[in-house]
């Protein structure tokens, strides 16, 4: 492969081309020797345009905007730091007053805690020493309800002459929760029908003892004979008190006795006229529960209301009135 030159001018130059060799006539030097001979031309300037001057009325608007957006932006910032300082301003104060307070704030505010504690919590109630908080319900009710309340009623008196003849066998608790088979068993303690009753029935029932079962019955029928005498169970029972309650005024429960000699008084006269199983610590227990004496401890809250209602009791003559 032969290289062709060609004299252009001053210069030569070697063409070699990819599908060839081949002369080609280049116009690219002469181009570049005459730009390299004229002077460079300076840039020319262009005038930058003024903007065109708005007219008077635009004018006019232009500037009631701009005065309207200053008004807003002072109002703004005006008000928040208004606001901002009222905030701040209140907070110090009560910061101050805190700190002016001292212990006073904070014992005034367990105060109204302690008050609404207090209205909401209600106290615990006070009662007898035998009654804890894990006693039954039903004997707690009888203890707030019933015992210790004057009873002058016969069939009442009766039906709890039988409960206190059945604790040598039983508690109260036990008794007061099958109260329902005792009155459904005696019928309703009524002394005529008790008096009435069929041994044989009464034993296969198993409620108490033999024993037990057969002074209910006869000291019922002892019971019609002392209503015909005094005219009622309750003005025989009400006379060995006077007809008027006693208050033992007991603090603590063991100041309370079994046995009193009111009771050993009437235990005797009651078996003197037939009664069974009526030894003095029964006695004792009908006497108390029955109200004849008021043995609730001062301490307990039934104490002053027992002995409020032993103001009430009748006397003989309006009993048999």
């Amino acid at each position: 492969m032969s290289a062709a030159t060609e004299k252009i001018g001053d210069g030569t130059r070697c063409i070699l081309a990819p599908t060839g060799n081949r002369v080609r006539i280049l116009e690219e030097q002469p181009r570049r020797n005459e730009m390299m001979k004229k002077p460079p031309e300076k840039p020319q300037r262009v005038a930058a345009r003024s903007p065109a001057k708005p007219s008077a009325a635009a004018a006019a608007v232009i500037m009631r905007c701009d005065v309207s957006a200053d008004r807003s932006s002072d109002s703004s910032t005006s008000a928040s730091s208004s606001g901002t300082g009222s905030i701040v301003k209140s907070a110090k104060t009560a910061s101050s007053r805190r700190k002016e307070n001292g212990n006073g704030v904070v014992r005034a505010a367990e105060g109204v805690l302690a008050l609404s504690l207090s209205s909401a919590v209600p106290l615990p109630v006070k009662r007898c020493d035998w009654i804890t908080p894990t006693s039954e319900p039903l004997y707690t009710s009888f203890h707030d309800e019933e015992w210790g309340v004057p009873v002058h009623d016969d069939v009442k008196l009766l039906e709890l002459l039988v409960y206190s003849q059945a604790l040598a066998e039983l508690s109260w608790p036990l008794i007061l929760s099958k109260r329902a088979v005792f009155r459904k068993v005696f019928n309703d303690f009524v002394p005529t029908s008790v008096a009435n009753l069929d041994d044989k029935r009464l034993l296969s029932v198993r409620l108490l003892s033999e024993p037990k079962v057969r002074a209910i019955v006869d000291n019922a029928k002892q019971l019609l004979k002392i209503q015909q005498e005094f005219g009622s169970f309750s003005n025989y029972c009400w006379r060995f008190v006077n007809h008027k309650p006693i208050k033992s005024g007991f603090r603590y429960a063991r100041q309370v006795p079994g046995k009193t000699p009111k009771s050993d008084l009437m235990s005797r006269d009651l078996m003197q006229r037939g009664f069974r199983c009526v030894g003095p610590t029964v006695v004792y227990s009908f006497m108390q529960v029955a109200g004849l004496v008021n043995d609730h401890l001062v301490t307990c809250y039934r104490y002053n209301q027992c002995s409020h209602d032993l103001d009430k009791v009748p006397t003989a003559e309006e009993e048999d009135a």
